[in-house]
């Protein structure tokens, strides 16, 4: 069946199809997507999680015998196949076709695809047929607003129309941007009623420093810039727990980035779920740190949330800036 994105929630909850296909070119919404049918087989029982990276070479006997293994740890698993062509090729096509007549017991088959061209062909139909197909479409400019107003309402915050459209122009149709000023929003004025003045200050274009630049400048490995955006923000009164959490976000993602590297996922299959435009930024920063490194980090972190919050000595600022200068030196983290 074709499932429209808007209602794939709804419908998890009601009903766990054996087979997903999820494709489109809009990275933010496919991975939520996947997010959202992960959740609901985990619900249920789905413990276990095989990713298989379809690309040019694989061997599409995996599939079949993913299928066929059973799991040491868990009675259910996640089998997910990242496609990122959209074109399984000739093998591909017929191993999905076969596997979508006669889909395995207790596993989920998650298929995460890039836009399929003239619906894909007999493979994803195949998918379809035994499950649900999830297109990812583009936001347009005429419909950011309502995807950004329906975003903000669905985290607990009630925004006026021109706080909406605010937002809106900020982002000029990024939908990554978009997310992260919905969760500055959330995170600065918890939930509630947002007016164009409480919006206006979170997103203000007339900031001279930005969190996101800090944490960008930590990443390229530039101790020395980013002190001085840190410094910045500080002159600027920019709120420190909203800068903790633009850290933390990165540094938790890189963490499982790194380890997947460590159990010995290709650099370039661990960076699939990255952002195209950041990947290079984030091979930087995974270059200068061990992976164990990253816990340490973590555990920086954690410490600088404690001090934010008066639980641990310190001053904010100080943590503030160990933590982004630990991120961004080439010497390890202690």
């Amino acid at each position: 069946m074709k499932l429209a994105l808007e209602n794939l929630e709804s419908r998890l909850k009601n009903t766990l199809a054996p087979v997903y296909l999820v494709a489109g070119d809009e990275p933010l919404q496919r991975e939520e997507a996947a997010d959202a049918i992960r959740a609901a087989a985990r619900a249920r029982g789905h413990a276990d999680r095989e990713v298989l990276f379809a690309e040019r070479g694989f061997d599409w006997n995996q599939l079949n015998s993913a299928g066929a293994n059973l799991s040491l740890f868990a009675s259910k698993r996640i089998l997910e196949v990242r496609l990122p062509t959209g074109k399984p090729g000739d093998d591909g096509a017929q191993a999905l076709i076969a596997y979508a007549k006669d889909p395995a017991p207790d596993m989920l088959l998650l298929v995460i695809s890039a836009k399929l061209d003239r619906g894909g062909g007999r493979w994803a139909v195949a998918l379809e047929q035994a499950g649900a197909l999830v297109s990812i479409w583009p936001i347009d400019i005429k419909n950011l607003p309502g995807w950004i107003g329906r975003r903000m309402q669905k985290l607990g915050l009630i925004p006026t129309p021109e706080a909406v459209a605010l937002i809106a122009g900020r982002v000029e149709g990024n939908l990554l941007a978009a997310a992260q000023e919905v969760e500055k929003l959330l995170l600065l004025h918890g939930p509630g009623p947002v007016d164009v003045a409480a919006a206006r200050e979170a997103v203000a274009d007339s900031a001279r420093y930005d969190p996101y630049a800090l944490v960008d400048a930590a990443l390229e490995g530039n101790p020395r810039r980013a002190a001085h955006i840190l410094k910045g923000l500080e002159e600027e009164g920019a709120e420190p727990t909203f800068i903790l959490w633009a850290l933390t976000r990165e540094i938790r993602s890189l963490t499982g980035v790194a380890w997947d590297i460590r159990g010995g996922l290709p650099l370039q299959r661990a960076l699939a779920s990255v952002w195209e435009k950041r990947r290079a930024l984030v091979q930087k920063a995974l270059g200068r740190h061990h992976h164990q490194d990253w816990h340490k980090l973590l555990a920086l972190a954690a410490h600088t949330d404690r001090v934010l919050k008066g639980q641990a000595a310190g001053r904010p600022w100080d943590e503030l800036l160990n933590l982004s200068v630990s991120l961004a030196d080439h010497q390890r983290p202690m």
